[in-house]
């Protein structure tokens, strides 16, 4: 089953969006913000990503420069920030099986796409 973590205030998020409806394949939509992923779910997704959980956060966000720039993080920490602010979370996050992309830009997604 296909899932996109999305963002519908995200210009990027719904363009990913949309890529999947004309697709006409299933999909799951995970609105994020209100269905924070866990920690263990984080993982996952990262894992699929093949990244560290320090290319998953969103470092342009005034939160994070703010509060976190700079500061050396273990991978827990960065984790731990992504579940208490989820609107770090880079979008839209795109997984189909165990093979996972973050759109940016959208025609990623299509290299995951069956």
């Amino acid at each position: 089953m296909i899932k996109i973590y999305h963002n519908p205030r995200c210009q990027k998020s719904r363009e990913g969006l949309a890529l999947l409806e004309r697709s006409g394949k299933n999909f799951e939509v995970v609105k994020y913000l209100e269905t924070v992923p866990t920690k263990n779910e984080l993982r996952e997704v990262i894992d699929y990503l093949g990244i560290r959980p320090e290319n998953l956060v969103r470092k342009k966000e005034a939160l994070w420069r703010e509060n976190y720039r700079g500061q050396m993080l273990t991978d827990e920490e960065i984790l731990d920030i992504l579940v208490q602010h989820p609107k770090l979370i880079e979008r839209p996050i795109v997984i189909n099986g165990k093979t996972a992309v973050i759109g940016r830009p959208t025609e990623r997604i299509l290299e995951i796409l069956d």
